[in-house]
């Protein structure tokens, strides 16, 4: 068969693939219910299960995972002896943020300057849209030639680990001669791209107290242990003056070998603010895809407007670390819990809480599937071949799937490329990006069913 008729079905059905992820992009879908309703996350899995009903998808199931949310699960059987393939995406979002920051609603899918925007356009229910999409064209051109698993997590984003305790609990669910996770993207608009890389993750809460209670700042500031000038100066010791993530025991010297990232491109794709400089040293690859990375993502504090003059008793922070390949997260949790303890000035109680974690991936891209998937590149790519590159976020899932099962192999993709801009506003995803993945998708798995069959 070949690429032209699967291409022109793509095309035919992007706008329906539209209003899908428009209805899709609508549950504001968090995993959280302290944030959202958590009937918000159960509508969204009831239209991903009713999406791979359509499809003729059998045995398709809410899966209630142990931290209280829901992943879907659906099964397409193909031909005979065929391979079996498993794809993954996440239906659950994080959170708009300043929902007035964004230039149209964050749940209404809106087309703007050639791109789709919208929390989950990119990351990640575009993934889910780009897997029915290339499913759809094989099945309107001869058939689906592989038997095919789709799942979709309901709470990647929050890091709490569901999906993987379930796979754990029952191993022969997920059993995959191949996987697919359309959870990262092309290293930028046009250019092919699979990612060979994850940084794990660890998150950690740390509560500082000082006093019983605040204090009037004339009265008693100057002597009083002030839990926030606390909490600013256990934090400050997680970084070095240049930066660089400063955890105590924890290697902060490993290079990156592969695809470079220019600085002056990535500070384009960061909309770094003139005069600014970048953090760490290294190259931006280095640093980005294959050191530990430190962020303060919240901070408990009084906002400025109705702040009180007094020296706070209490202080609360929650902080994320990057983990690469060749460090285990489980040890980098316990390195960073030490270092708090052991930096907390003045005596102040500290409390440390682990709220997620998830380890490091490292993919084999030598293996067969990688060698269809290039193929399959080249073609929707027309004059690009495929490039592997890192990435700096964290699929747990991944590290879960290659233990339970040590000879599928494992192939990372998806809509998520710089300007996407997920996890901040306006986040957005390309269609025409999306119209090729699904063409790409589609033609991997007409050539992996091939390689099977020779």
């Amino acid at each position: 068969m070949t690429a032209r008729p699967i291409s022109e079905t793509i095309a035919s059905l992007m706008p329906r693939a539209k209003a899908e992820l428009t209805e899709l992009v609508a549950f504001q879908s968090v995993a959280d219910p302290a944030q959202f309703p958590k009937s918000e996350c159960e509508a969204a899995a009831g239209w991903v299960a009713d999406a791979l009903r359509a499809e003729d998808f059998q045995d398709v199931a809410l899966l209630d995972t142990p931290d209280g949310t829901q992943s879907v699960y659906g099964f397409l059987p193909g031909p005979a002896g065929a391979p079996t393939v498993l794809l993954y995406a996440h239906y659950d979002v994080q959170p708009p943020l300043d929902e007035s920051a964004w230039l149209s609603p964050p749940f209404e899918l809106t087309e703007r300057d050639g791109r789709w925007y919208g929390r989950g356009s990119a990351d990640c229910k575009g993934g889910f849209i780009m897997h029915l999409l290339a499913l759809r064209a094989l099945k309107a051109n001869g058939g689906v030639p592989v038997s095919v698993k789709v799942i979709a997590e309901g709470s990647e984003e929050q890091g709490t680990g569901g999906l993987e305790r379930y796979a754990e609990a029952h191993p022969e669910l997920l059993a995959a001669d191949t996987v697919v996770i359309g959870d990262t993207g092309n290293f930028r608009v046009g250019l092919p791209t699979v990612t060979a890389t994850l940084r794990g993750m660890t998150m950690l809460r740390v509560t500082l107290d000082t006093l019983e209670g605040n204090l009037h700042s004339g009265q008693f500031g100057g002597a009083a242990p002030d839990a926030l000038a606390a909490m600013i100066q256990l934090l400050a010791s997680l970084r070095a003056e240049d930066g660089t993530t400063t955890v105590d025991g924890l290697a902060t010297d490993t290079e990156w070998e592969g695809l470079q990232y220019p600085e002056a491109d990535f500070r384009q794709d960061a909309k770094v603010l003139d005069g600014v400089g970048l953090i760490g040293t290294g190259t931006v690859a280095d640093r980005i895809w294959a050191r530990p990375a430190v962020t303060v993502i919240g901070i408990d504090c009084p906002p400025v407007l109705g702040a009180t003059p007094s020296v706070q008793a209490s202080a609360r922070a929650q902080i994320s670390l990057r983990v690469p390949p060749g460090q285990d997260a489980a040890e980098a949790t316990e390195l960073l819990t030490a270092h708090l303890r052991a930096h907390a000035p003045w005596g102040a109680r500290i409390a440390v809480e682990q709220v997620g974690q998830g380890q490091p991936f490292r993919a084999d891209t030598s293996s067969p599937a990688y060698t269809s998937m290039a193929q399959a590149m080249e073609v929707a790519y027309p004059g690009e071949k495929m490039q592997t590159s890192g990435m700096g976020g964290s699929i747990p899932l991944c590290n879960t799937l290659a233990a339970l099962y040590p000879e599928a192999e494992i192939l990372l993709i998806g809509l998520s490329e710089p300007e996407a801009q997920i996890h901040a506003v306006n986040e957005s995803v390309s269609p025409q990006e999306l119209e090729r993945l699904s063409l790409a998708e589609a033609l991997f798995l007409l050539n992996y069913a091939s390689s099977k069959q020779s």
